[in-house]
């Protein structure tokens, strides 16, 4: 009989790629991981690990194993769903990845929302970048992720996730509400200003710089950071102009002043889970909520 708390192990070495990665996400230590896998291949009968210079690697078996200790993986939290279906109430712990301006514009309300609705309910929120999370919920380290994606910058979709919508974000040019200088009210006239956008190799920023190409020029980016709650400042103090979502005012009245770009871009807010979680009944009541609390954070009118 195979352990399923050893497979478990062999599917996480297939998707973080080392030892020391699967040790790290699951708090062992290296030696007992490949003690494990060890006791694992006696199991099977068959080696499942090849030594490739200072890495080891699956080998054809160790991946046919994979494919079905993901099936075992996924049936076992399907269980688990149809038992928290039986209770009258909704509880246990439901572990949340999300964005930077989705954790300001729609977490909060969404807790409200699930503290006096579900009040056995345990909701665990930590930051992630999209891509991160996204991974993560693949590996189970959380069980809900939200992420974004911006125009023509589709993320890599996942067999094993499935992905809701959950609101439409309009991108705007920012710009202080009341700057030394002439304001400029399209993108072509802020070609002469400072910018800030988020850091080289975020989606938003490809997605940003290749806005300004299309519009003749190249931003003067002289402020680099992910903290969006930094880009308003900056602008707010007329440091410099930016591309702001509407999300980060959450349902709050815009500081800067907001220009709407050719085309009105939006990026698209949604989130995602692994399909054999999708039922269970936490997940079903975060989404829920945070569906509401996305709805409430738009963007008032008259900004």
């Amino acid at each position: 009989m195979l352990d399923v708390r050893r497979l478990r192990l062999l599917v996480e070495l297939s998707q973080r790629g080392t030892l020391a990665a699967v040790a790290d996400a699951l708090s062992y230590s290296p030696s007992s991981v490949s003690q494990q896998l060890s006791q694992l291949e006696k199991e099977a009968g068959v080696p499942l690990l090849e030594q490739v210079g200072r890495r080891v690697q699956l080998t054809p078996q160790a991946q046919l194993l994979v494919g079905h200790a993901r099936a075992v993986l996924d049936r076992l939290e399907e269980a688990e769903a149809d038992v928290a279906r039986s209770l009258t109430a909704v509880g246990g712990t439901v572990r949340i990845a999300v964005f930077q301006s989705a954790a300001h514009a729609m977490v909060p309300q969404a807790l409200t929302l699930l503290r006096t609705e579900h009040p056995a309910l345990r909701v665990e929120v930590t930051e992630r970048e999209p891509d991160a999370g996204l991974f993560e919920v693949s590996a189970r380290d959380f069980d809900l992720v939200i992420a974004e994606q911006y125009p023509g910058h589709t993320r890599a979709h996942r067999d094993d996730l499935d992905r809701v919508h959950l609101a439409s974000d309009a991108i705007r040019l920012a710009l202080p509400p009341h700057p030394a200088r002439p304001p400029a009210q399209t993108l072509d006239a802020a070609a002469r200003l400072p910018w800030v956008l988020e850091p080289q190799g975020t989606a938003s920023r490809e997605w940003a710089e290749q806005l300004c190409r299309e519009a003749g020029f190249e931003p003067d980016v002289r402020f680099e950071t992910a903290d969006l709650m930094a880009h308003i400042r900056l602008i707010r103090s007329g440091n410099a102009v930016g591309l702001l979502p509407d999300l980060v005012w959450a349902g709050e009245a815009p500081s800067v002043t907001l220009v709407d770009l050719p085309g009105r871009p939006e990026r698209e807010v949604f989130s995602s889970t692994r399909l054999a979680a999708a039922d269970r009944p936490g997940v079903v009541a975060c989404r829920d909520a945070l569906a509401r609390a996305a709805r409430a954070s738009a963007i008032p009118a008259g900004r």
